[in-house]
């Protein structure tokens, strides 16, 4: 039975998938080498056993053992402290790596995130908000095109940090935003080379992908079965 269990939602809409945040696990999970299996939630309700487990109501959470892990980032800090593939083990290398980690999270996500809303949703209106929000964006990813135009990861070696700043960027360059910072863009490129990353990805497609061939075979099940009728219509 595998160490470690992902739990990701059994379904979402087309245009977040290869973008859901399960994906960071099971890429460190991969880049590690590390034994686990995928389980499901529904996507459309939320039990208290979820609630339990993401007291948002979100996903990824991570089981290894008796403990349960939510946040991306908690759960690739816990994975890294688990494998040598993941973060160093030396005192130095070990804070490079974290400190890398919550700025992803805590300075690029942060000002990528509120501006993909916009993006996602389509909404073309320009406003004082939403100029400020991709000047702030703009001045995060200016900071972040200086550090990386020097280095090939992080922290040194590829490591959790490179995980999450690698996909916080390639997930705002869906709409672009990396266009004016190429060492940003050749970042998340070579991240996206990598062959635990291909899988990781690959197999989220592939997991939503098996919950819409579910669904058609239900629709297509219910369409074929005679309709019921009461007997005083036959």
């Amino acid at each position: 039975m595998s160490r470690f269990t992902l739990t990701t939602y059994d379904w979402v809409p087309e245009f977040p998938r290869g973008l859901v945040r399960d994906l960071r696990v099971r890429w460190a999970l991969e880049e590690a080498g590390l034994d686990y299996r995928v389980e499901s939630v529904p996507f459309h309700e939320r039990s208290e056993a979820h609630f339990a487990h993401q007291p948002f109501g979100q996903i990824p959470w991570l089981t290894d053992g008796e403990l349960t892990i939510f946040e991306t980032g908690a759960i690739l800090l816990h994975l890294g402290e688990r494998s040598p593939a993941l973060m160093p083990a030396d005192e130095g290398g070990r804070s490079d790596v974290i400190k890398w980690l919550f700025a992803a999270l805590n300075s690029v996500e942060m000002a990528s995130q509120t501006w993909l809303i916009f993006k996602f949703a389509e909404d073309t209106n320009v406003s004082p908000g939403r100029e400020s929000l991709e000047r702030f964006l703009q001045k995060r990813l200016q900071h972040m095109d200086t550090v990386l135009a020097d280095r090939q990861w992080l922290a040194g070696s590829f490591s959790i940090a490179d995980i999450a700043m690698s996909d916080v960027l390639r997930t705002a360059d869906r709409f672009d935003a990396l266009a004016d910072f190429p060492a940003c863009r050749a970042y998340a490129g070579r991240a996206m080379e990598r062959p635990a990353f291909r899988k990781a990805h690959a197999d989220q497609l592939a997991h939503f992908a098996a919950a819409d061939a579910k669904m058609r075979k239900r629709e297509a099940q219910a369409a074929a079965a005679p309709s019921m009728r009461l007997p005083s219509q036959v």
